[in-house]
């Protein structure tokens, strides 16, 4: 079986996320969409909201399992969980700078090689921060994210300190 991890804080989980899985899912036999935590980040979400929210927009996708990543490195996440590659959106060639990086460590680390799918024209600028801040000064992101996560931007579910309109 080949399978993939798709990591990310999905802070929260956007339709260029989406896209990016549901092309992945295409290429591999299993995709993790692996939620990642990062203390030096405050989230609008929590943890298991943001993991709730993405198993509530993958559920109609073929071979995606959504779980947290956990404590620790990724390539140790990935050599544990028997995956052969990381897949990564790139909508700039500054996304490209930022991630080479880590997928050269990644490689050495544990010899889980990165797959770069580049993003879909319409959604090259989308980023959950931006997101989050549309949202926060009022204006609509109905276009920008799945229904669950438009419903609980909308409801006040989340942990956020201020609540925007959606």
């Amino acid at each position: 079986m080949r399978r993939a991890v798709c990591p990310g804080s999905f802070d929260p989980i956007h339709n260029g996320h989406l896209e990016v899985i549901a092309r992945a899912a295409g290429l591999f036999d299993e995709v993790i969409v692996a939620v990642s935590t990062n203390y030096a980040k405050k989230y609008r979400f929590p943890l298991e909201e943001r993991i709730d929210m993405a198993r509530e927009t993958l559920a109609s996708l073929r071979g995606i399992v959504v779980e947290p990543v956990g404590e620790g490195l990724l390539a140790e996440y990935c050599r544990q969980r028997g995956v052969s590659a990381i897949v990564k959106g790139l909508r700039s060639s500054s996304d490209f700078d930022y991630e080479l990086p880590m997928a050269t460590m990644n490689r050495q680390l544990s010899g889980v090689e990165t797959v770069f799918l580049p993003t879909e024209g319409h959604y090259l600028h989308l980023s959950s921060t931006l997101i989050k801040e549309v949202f926060t000064l009022g204006g609509s992101v109905s276009d920008y994210v799945p229904r669950s996560v438009l419903k609980r931007l909308l409801a006040g579910e989340s942990s956020s300190d201020q609540p925007g309109r959606g």
